[in-house]
């Protein structure tokens, strides 16, 4: 019933949130995400799916890169992303979320990064805090 919306999703999708949120913030009041693929551009299945869907030339991945997109100006409203440490595509260096939060010190980009002690990839971490999430939206949503 209103213009304003948030946007969330989980690994991909977080990927996907992230990008539409920052490609698209006079749209999206809030972002949020679990366990995001949030630099593709350097991991092994990002360089992988970027090059099977927009070819080798790296500039281009830039467009559809979360920190990429923060560090050439992109910016968004609040982002959230919760992520559980003991997430295998954590561990295996195909997530980041270290790197996009240094990216977004130092775009001065609000972000908020909790990283959840015992939790894996799994629905049970979403469903653990999805509250969180949705008051995180309801709270720029409704300000």
């Amino acid at each position: 019933v209103s213009d304003r919306a948030g946007i969330f999703g989980h690994s991909m999708g977080g990927h996907g949130a992230l990008i539409c949120g920052l490609k698209n913030p006079d749209k999206y009041a809030s972002i949020s995400a679990f366990a995001p693929i949030a630099a593709p551009s350097q991991c092994a299945w990002g360089q992988k799916a970027f090059t099977g869907y927009l070819g080798s030339d790296t500039q281009q991945w830039a467009a559809y890169d979360a920190t990429e997109l923060v560090k050439t100006g992109d910016r968004a409203g609040t982002i959230l992303i919760d992520q559980g440490e003991a997430d295998s595509f954590l561990s295996d260096g195909q997530l980041l979320p270290e790197v996009f939060s240094t990216a977004c010190k130092e775009a001065s980009q609000p972000l908020t990064l909790r990283m959840q002690a015992g939790y894996d990839h799994s629905y049970y971490f979403i469903a653990s805090f999805m509250g969180d999430h949705i008051r995180h939206h309801a709270a720029a949503l409704l300000s």
